[in-house]
């Protein structure tokens, strides 16, 4: 670990969006999941929620490659109960959907907590889902093709939501718990340490501000 590496994480663990997520619902390519959980990482994001496919298609896993070190993904059985935690929380859903009531991704405000929900790639999300979310958006397009592949679409709408964080000087306040910034801290700097106090089932020790074991 050297000075450089461990600014590195608590800068990124400072900057992370906590109220902004994406739901993957029944995407089923590995390479369009990975590519959304790559991008979610570059925009700032901890935390993705996804849906497998249950019929049709191989079960998918969780591979990521390098990103999953850097973003948790939750799974749950059906949409339903990720959309209930979500408007719970008070969170705006907004799906990428072509419907008579979307309107372009850039009108909408994403410095409220916001989840946007990506679904499949052939069909997109399903009714059940439009009727759920909050509101519909389209990325306007101006060709032949009349829509953009599953993860550029979300890309797209998550660099946008970075933008006005950005602007709304979001970034510049870490929004992660104490709790749960130590615990990432620790993992992220010592993985292997930190494997073997979770297998111990012992708390990790404190790191001083230049990522050294406290005495």
């Amino acid at each position: 670990m050297t000075p450089e590496r461990y600014n590195k994480i608590k800068q990124v663990l400072h900057k992370r969006q906590m109220d902004l997520t994406v739901i993957m619902d029944n995407i089923h390519k590995p390479h369009n999941f990975n590519a959304i959980v790559r991008t979610c990482d570059a925009v700032g994001i901890q935390d993705v929620q996804y849906v497998p496919v249950t019929k049709g298609y191989r079960q998918l896993n969780y591979y990521a490659k390098g990103s999953q070190k850097w973003v948790e993904a939750h799974k749950y059985d059906k949409f339903t109960t990720v959309a209930k935690e979500y408007k719970a929380k008070g969170y705006q859903l907004l799906a990428a959907h072509f419907s008579d009531q979307a309107v372009d991704y850039r009108k909408i405000d994403y410095t409220i907590p916001t989840a946007i929900v990506m679904g499949t790639e052939l069909k997109g999300i399903s009714d059940e889902t439009a009727r759920i979310v909050d509101k519909h958006i389209i990325v306007p397009m101006h060709g032949m093709i009349a829509s953009l592949n599953v993860s550029v679409a979300c890309a797209v709408i998550l660099f946008e939501a970075q933008q006005q964080r950005l602007a709304a000087g979001l970034y510049n306040k870490r929004a992660m718990p104490d709790e749960r910034y130590n615990k990432l801290l620790f993992e992220w700097s010592y993985p292997r340490i930190a494997r073997m106090f979770r297998e111990k089932n012992e708390a990790y020790p404190a790191l001083d501000e230049d990522g050294y074991f406290q005495e």
